[in-house]
């Protein structure tokens, strides 16, 4: 059976575009308070005008997942984006590297999938170089998870 080419995007990935809307939003919200990440994904507009349940309930568990992983996930970021601190990182960038990161060290995604999707956020969402910027880092970060210097199971 043939892909639905052009048409409407898959669940995963509009569940995938709905938790990098809510974690690009993350930095805006106000330093005073921990952010309730449940509750900033329910409320997003993105969201509550998504119909298939099915994207929202992956979305959300990328965004918790991602959440509770977060200083797991910005040290792998810092690792390996040589020379770019993580509050050098345009947000766009950064939020999807988190989740991408989520997905490959945390998830049962494949590494290719993980990384293509991230791409076509980049694509989506970010400016001319943002392409390269994200396969940079996670080209870098999957050949140390296929050579062992992670403890995940999944090759490249």
């Amino acid at each position: 059976m043939a892909k639905n080419k052009g048409k409407k995007p898959g669940t995963r990935r509009v569940g995938r575009t709905l938790a990098f809307q809510v974690l690009y939003g993350l930095p805006f919200a106000p330093r005073d308070q921990e952010p309730d990440l449940g509750r900033a994904y329910n409320q997003n507009p993105c969201v509550l005008d998504e119909e298939s349940a099915a994207a929202i309930e992956f979305g959300e568990s990328l965004v918790l997942g991602a959440g509770q992983r977060l200083a797991e996930v910005d040290a792998a970021i810092d690792k390996f984006s040589q020379h770019w601190k993580i509050d050098r990182i345009a947000r766009v960038e950064l939020a999807i590297l988190r989740l991408a990161l989520y997905e490959i060290l945390y998830t049962d995604i494949p590494l290719k999938a993980a990384i293509n999707e991230a791409i076509e956020l980049a694509k989506t969402f970010g400016d001319g170089n943002s392409r390269s910027f994200v396969n940079g880092i996670l080209d870098g970060v999957a050949r140390a998870v296929d050579s062992g210097k992670f403890d995940v199971n999944k090759s490249f």
